[in-house]
């Protein structure tokens, strides 16, 4: 049970399968009502009491409540979650500002990715529409499924004010999930953003059946140039080798879970990116986030030789297989 002397409101925007399983955790320990922009599928949670469309056959506790008001939701609450596509992430921003509320709560980010307009972190779109409110972000190695299953889970919360950590902390850390405290917010949300790119690759080469050499190769590989180019963007180097960092790649590039995976095997199969797309049937934020990483190496000069194959592969038709040769021709280089 949490320290908390009392029993306040959080508010989930964004009712997909990672935002289901906050809530449901957080509804753990406190009153918290899940905001679904699709009225349909809002009123199906409500009837079944769970998101069997995101989150099959996983009860609701009893303090969780779905909705879809999104005026609703937000009214009264203590603190806001946000759980959207980063591509949803602006977007969602002004529709809290049309609320005209007295003061925004307290806002924890759960949304890992780039801003696709700015090319900059989230957290500076969040600013420059809220300065004055308090503001984290949540990542580390976490499956929806498995934080609803309530299996042991570690995340770290960043922000650049250790008041605002200590604030969010008490509402995540209990049960079966551990909270720890990150003070590179800059550093966590790159590597959120990354390693979803990053992943894709190793399912490529499993796609192709390059085996588990090849796969360790592009996670360890990813993970360098992930960190250059998070330290040359503001970020500590420590925070790459860290939950948020190699904690989160491994997960993603390694288990059949991440729909970053999954995409990338499917195109190493022989299966093109849009059927990939129907096949899967979620967003696969890599897919979205890699033009911006992409751009950003151009922009400070750092060479990204994963992302650049994976962008390749995405954007210019080449194939898969012609990439990861690619990637093998390259000049030889000390580590």
């Amino acid at each position: 049970m949490s320290d908390l002397q009392h029993y306040p409101k959080i508010a989930v925007l964004g009712a997909g399968s990672w935002g289901t399983a906050l809530a449901m955790h957080t509804a753990l320990e406190f009153p918290t009502m899940l905001w679904s922009h699709d009225e349909a599928h809002a009123k199906t949670m409500i009837e079944e009491h769970a998101n069997h469309h995101y989150l099959p056959n996983i009860a609701f506790p009893p303090l969780l409540q779905a909705s879809s008001s999104f005026e609703e939701t937000v009214h009264d609450a203590d603190l806001i979650l946000l759980a959207i596509p980063s591509t949803a992430f602006t977007e969602t921003l002004k529709r809290l500002q049309a609320l005209h509320l007295d003061s925004l709560p307290p806002v924890l980010c759960a949304t890992k990715g780039i801003d696709h307009d700015t090319n900059g972190f989230l957290s500076d779109t969040f600013a420059h529409h809220f300065p004055n409110a308090q503001y984290a972000v949540l990542s580390g190695p976490s499956f929806a499924k498995e934080v609803a299953l309530k299996h042991p889970t570690a995340i770290a919360i960043a922000s650049d004010s250790e008041a605002t950590i200590d604030f969010f902390i008490p509402y995540f850390h209990h049960n079966t999930l551990r909270v720890y405290g990150n003070s590179d917010i800059k550093g966590v949300q790159l590597a959120g953003a990354y390693k979803n790119v990053i992943a894709i690759a190793p399912g490529i080469s499993d796609g192709l059946g390059f085996g588990a050499n090849a796969r360790a190769a592009l996670i360890t590989r990813g993970l360098a140039e992930m960190s250059r180019l998070g330290v040359a963007l503001g970020g500590e180097l420590i925070t790459f080798m860290g939950l948020a960092g190699m904690g989160d790649l491994v997960l993603t590039a390694t288990d059949n879970q991440s729909r970053n995976r999954r995409f990338g095997l499917l195109l190493g199969e022989g299966i093109t990116a849009e059927e990939a797309f129907i096949k899967i049937g979620q967003v696969v934020e890599g897919t979205n986030i890699v033009k911006n990483i992409y751009a950003l190496g151009k922009e400070y000069g750092i060479d990204l030789p994963i992302v650049n194959q994976v962008y390749n592969i995405l954007h210019k038709n080449v194939l898969p297989m012609t990439s990861l040769k690619e990637l093998l021709a390259r000049e030889q280089k000390s580590e």
